[in-house]
């Protein structure tokens, strides 16, 4: 038996449909009406039209079902990706489409595999920055369980270095909570009208122990003798700052500056830029700065305390704001992060 292929049977399945309805149309018109020029007309005109509505259907549900199961097979798409209508029978049309299908899903795949990459790459680095601390306080507290209570010298310290890494983990949960609700959209920010050139000042006069360390001079970029309103919650703008500021004394080098300016980009905004003269960071690290754990320094950074949240916290209250962060860096020059703000009519 001949095995015909899909396309062929197509075509004996529309020639039969046609045949037939031709059939009946003849049969009708050389029984019932006497042969004239114009009616042989008009009975060809119908025989055209009518083999033209025919394959144009057929065509049409061909292509219709054979690329409804292409669809259906891949198992990634949605029902509501492809019309119950008619599919055009212009095949370029019809390959946009399909090549317009194709890139999307690509697409698609690419960023569930870079979320993927993503979440394995984080829970690595939660595990990491938990497991630290953990570990820390799991010793003193063995030491002390062992024998070291009954030493009063011992006991004061370990109890204090357990403490320590304790206010660390506490650090953490609070750090991933405040993600967690800036991500949500469930942090409400209080916005009030507030100096930001006070502000800056005292959030030098919390960390100038931290810069006397490091023999860091804090600094404005001139003297600002006006207040410079904005419109934005207090509480959160601090936190950035004391972040950046922070950020730029740890990374920064000895007998070197941090210096904050503020400037006004138009009548509406500001900007705040934190520039230190430290170690910089390379290109390579910028576009990932503000994720969260991301470290530059895979081993020394941790050393250096803090969460590995700072600059993703940061990131998220700038942007709960409605406003933008920026970073430029140059190795072995510094850096630069800055940030915009609402100003206070």
């Amino acid at each position: 038996m001949i095995k015909l292929t899909k396309t062929y049977k197509f075509a004996v399945v529309s020639a039969l449909y046609i045949v037939f309805i031709n059939s009946i149309l003849a049969f009708f018109y050389f029984s019932c009406l006497p042969f004239h020029w114009a009616t042989y007309f008009l009975f060809s005109a119908v025989l055209v039209a009518i083999s033209l509505f025919i394959i144009q259907y057929r065509v049409e549900r061909f292509i219709y079902r054979r690329v409804k199961n292409i669809y259906d097979n891949v198992t990634i798409l949605e029902s509501s990706s492809f019309s119950n209508k008619s599919v055009t029978t212009d095949m370029d049309s019809l390959t946009q489409e399909v090549n317009k299908f194709a890139t999307t899903k690509k697409l698609e795949i690419e960023m569930l595999k870079v979320r993927e990459e993503y979440r394995r790459e984080f829970l690595g680095n939660v595990s990491h920055e938990l497991k630290t601390p953990l570990f820390t306080v799991q010793g003193y507290l063995s030491t002390l369980i062992d024998g070291g209570l009954k030493d009063k010298t011992i006991r004061t310290k370990y109890l204090e270095r357990a403490e320590k890494g304790v206010e660390r983990l506490i650090r953490i949960v609070e750090d991933l909570d405040m993600i967690t609700k800036l991500e949500g959209g469930n942090l409400h920010l209080n916005s009030s009208k507030f100096d930001i050139v006070k502000l800056v000042q005292d959030v030098f006069d919390l960390v100038e122990m931290k810069a006397a360390k490091k023999d860091i001079i804090l600094l404005f970029d001139m003297k600002y003798n006006k207040p410079i309103y904005v419109e934005a919650d207090r509480e959160k703008v601090e936190q950035v700052l004391i972040n950046l500021v922070v950020n730029s004394i740890k990374y920064g080098k000895e007998q070197g500056t941090t210096e904050v300016a503020i400037e006004p980009i138009n009548s509406q905004k500001i900007l705040v830029r934190i520039k230190d003269n430290g170690e910089g960071i390379e290109n390579q690290h910028l576009p990932r700065l503000f994720e969260r754990f991301y470290r530059v320094d895979k081993s020394g950074s941790r050393d250096a305390g803090g969460s590995g949240l700072g600059l993703s916290i940061v990131k998220h209250i700038i942007e709960a704001h409605e406003e933008k962060i920026y970073v430029e860096s140059e190795l072995g020059v510094g850096s630069e992060f800055s940030f915009t703000l609402k100003q206070a009519e």
